[in-house]
């Protein structure tokens, strides 16, 4: 059974900052075109990125960022473009994994595995035993998913395991098999690049995410954009099918360590320090 509230079933706690953000990264290429650049330079700087976004969640005390790396539909991308992907893949877990041990970063990934060459699966296993233990943030890296893919074999493993239960099925039931059994639902999801879509993004966990959309490119998307996003956040009214009034009256609690994000830095625990 899952660990964490359904947004559908019941309401869940909430906080002025979010427990789990999670990001599409887009914008990679056109950060390169615009300078004249290859667009796997962009890829390359986007990596950088991701660094500076787990740094960001450290301080801040986010438990959970997900970041959409590569979708079951990139596949479609030029074949040397994918293949310049999955190099990169593979040497930013070679390079990142140890420091994000040293920092207390537990790290997942989630999809289809399957389609990845066995080198990299097998390195994928190993940088998630090495990092299995820590507590601090838990990042995690969609490869080769989609929300369709996620729901269906869902779905197909919940029959398969519990056929007993056909016709008797609950949405805990399903939940428990989904990439993102192991998180609560993201609180935050975050768009850069400028097109407002959540392109077969965990259809399902989503639900009652709010939805935060940039024109500012991943590769620029620094802790001032960050701030940016939280401040928007932090404006919401998550009524999660309630009324205004009922809020009013019953507000949801704050979460210890909770933080304002306006400002530059207002409030973050200055302490944190990331193993370059």
């Amino acid at each position: 059974m899952v660990s964490f509230k359904s947004s559908t079933r019941t309401i869940p706690d909430t906080g002025r900052v979010p427990r789990h953000v999670a990001i599409i990264m887009d914008g990679n290429g056109r950060w390169a075109k615009k300078r004249f650049l290859p667009r796997f330079a962009g890829h390359t700087r986007g990596v950088e990125t991701v660094r500076d976004a787990v740094r960001y969640c450290l301080e801040r005390g986010i438990e959970y960022l997900t970041l959409f790396a590569f979708s079951s539909e990139n596949w479609r991308r030029p074949t040397e473009e994918v293949t310049l992907l999955m190099q990169l893949f593979a040497r930013a877990l070679n390079q990142e994994v140890s420091k994000l041990g040293r920092n207390g970063v537990r790290l997942k990934i989630i999809g289809d595995l399957s389609r990845f060459d066995p080198d990299l699966r097998a390195l994928i296993r190993a940088s998630e035993q090495q990092t299995s233990a820590n507590t601090k943030l838990t990042l995690s890296i969609a490869a080769n998913y989609g929300g369709r893919w996620d729901i269906l074999q869902a779905v197909n493993r919940m029959i398969r395991e519990n056929p007993e239960k056909a016709d008797g099925w609950n949405e805990d039931d399903l939940a428990s098999y989904l990439s993102m059994s192991y998180a609560p639902e993201p609180d935050l999801f975050i768009r850069t690049g400028g097109e407002e879509r959540i392109s077969n993004f965990l259809l399902w966990q989503l639900a009652y995410s709010e939805l935060y959309f940039t024109d500012t490119l991943w590769p620029e998307f620094d802790s001032a954009a960050f701030d940016k996003a939280i401040a928007s956040y932090q404006q919401r009214e998550r009524r999660f099918g309630r009324t205004s009034e009922q809020l009013s009256e019953n507000p949801s609690g704050v979460r210890h360590g909770d933080i304002v994000a306006d400002g530059a830095g207002a409030g973050c625990s200055t302490d944190v320090k990331i193993d370059a």
